[in-house]
């Protein structure tokens, strides 16, 4: 796998600051800071019930937070719906696959694209001149992109028929289509054996290069996060506990008591120096 390129960028294309979010009397997200440069391959990691997808969903409007801010590009996002977001170039997967699974390859990305349409209801419902050649440009496009992610021959098939692996890919690739600046996966290498989550790996550097994107993942896979976020952020009970790049988070005493627990990390800890002494 190709080596990933540093951000070329110092702008900050996503701030979070002093972020909250409860549920009653729970608080599943609190003071969640998260800076994000242009061109950078983060990640956020943390136990289970650590807040991650809860950030996500904050970030992607489908929570209001209770408190704090967040700010796209520069402007804030408070307020706005989950559409309206994705429109301003924030696309995201989920930890469960959602596909139109009755629907075709092709027509799952079709529908990414019918935002960008370029035709309103009555060409839609009249079928004018204007919606037969949009939807002929859009059809076209979708083909193309299918070609980029190597789903192209399977177009015509029920998304629910493809591989487990081909689904993710697929999902992947109707966010894409959105045109977005910033792309949130959430656990992309669930659920994959080793052979795909290397594809996976690849898929991710590829994409983040070719489409100029900026990319925030929430994954579990230790091998994908180290090998190819060069940024990553650790939350435990809803909190940010660190910030680093892989080696340092490697080495923060913190996080690895956060993942497992304080007598194991201490356990871990003493055998590394014996192992140093020896060697």
């Amino acid at each position: 796998m190709a080596e990933s390129s540093k951000p070329s960028s110092n702008e900050v294309i996503l701030d979070v600051a002093a972020l909250c979010k409860n549920f009653g009397g729970l608080s599943a997200v609190k003071n969640f800071d998260l800076k994000i440069k242009k061109g950078e391959l983060a990640g956020l990691i943390g136990p289970n019930g650590a807040g991650k997808t809860t950030a996500f969903n904050l970030i992607t409007g489908i929570y209001a937070p209770t408190s704090g801010n967040i700010a796209f590009k520069g402007d804030s996002l408070a307020g706005l719906s989950p559409f309206e977001i994705t429109k301003l170039g924030i696309a995201r997967t989920f930890q469960n696959i959602r596909l139109f699974p009755t629907l075709t390859v092709l027509d799952n990305v079709r529908i990414a694209y019918h935002a960008h349409a370029g035709y309103g209801l009555m060409d839609a419902f009249l079928h004018t001149p204007k919606y037969q050649v949009k939807e002929k440009e859009l059809t076209e496009r979708a083909q193309e992109f299918l070609a980029v992610f190597n789903l192209h021959t399977r177009q015509g098939e029920i998304a629910r028929n493809l591989p487990y692996g081909e689904q993710r890919r697929l999902e992947i690739a109707r966010a894409l289509a959105a045109n977005p600046y910033l792309l949130l996966l959430d656990e992309p290498a669930a659920g994959m054996n080793p052979n795909e989550i290397a594809s996976l790996m690849d898929l991710i550097h590829f994409i983040r290069d070719r489409f100029d994107l900026t990319i925030l993942l929430i994954e579990h896979q230790m091998r994908v996060v180290m090998g190819i976020c060069e940024h990553i952020t650790v939350m435990d009970f809803g909190e940010v506990i660190a910030h680093g790049n892989p080696d340092e988070i490697q080495n923060n005493q913190r996080v690895v008591e956060a993942y497992l627990g304080r007598g194991s990390a201490e356990l871990v800890k003493k055998l590394s120096k014996e192992r140093a002494n020896v060697a």
